[in-house]
């Protein structure tokens, strides 16, 4: 069994994938926007305008899968008390991953030495999303 994340961006789901390609080298394996979806939705289920913004997306970053939405736009939606962990093979990949991630954000914890790692840190990247870098040993 596999649990996979599914994030709603608010309206920036694009962005998104756009700004963790750059990041973290993530490709978008699926995209589909409510104009493309094959049953009609039921009247007042997107908002007028809506019909670019992203209905289901999916992306890879490393060997994970993330699930994404543009989400009910104007909902502004959270994502307090959950973070996505990376797993860094190295001290170099941690250490541009998370200045690549911290871009536009704010640094929750510097990455550092702890007792449990040679590096980690914490984050807020610009779209309010929680993460943790850690070099694993």
């Amino acid at each position: 069994m596999k649990i996979e994340p599914y994030l709603f961006f608010d309206g920036r789901c694009e962005e998104a994938l756009a700004f963790y390609k750059t990041a973290l080298g993530a490709e978008t394996t699926m995209l589909m926007r409510y104009k493309d979806c094959p049953e009609p939705a039921s009247p007042g289920m997107i908002p007028p305008g809506s019909e670019n913004k992203v209905m289901h997306a999916s992306m890879r970053i490393g060997d994970a899968t993330v699930m994404c939405a543009d989400g009910v736009m104007g909902d502004k939606n959270k994502f307090d008390g959950v973070s996505l962990v990376y797993n860094a093979k190295d001290g170099a990949e941690a250490d541009r991953a998370f200045a690549a991630l911290s871009q536009g954000g704010a640094i929750t914890m510097p990455l550092g030495k702890t007792f449990f790692s040679p590096k980690f840190g914490m984050l807020t990247d610009r779209f309010g999303l929680g993460w943790m870098v850690i070099l694993e040993q």
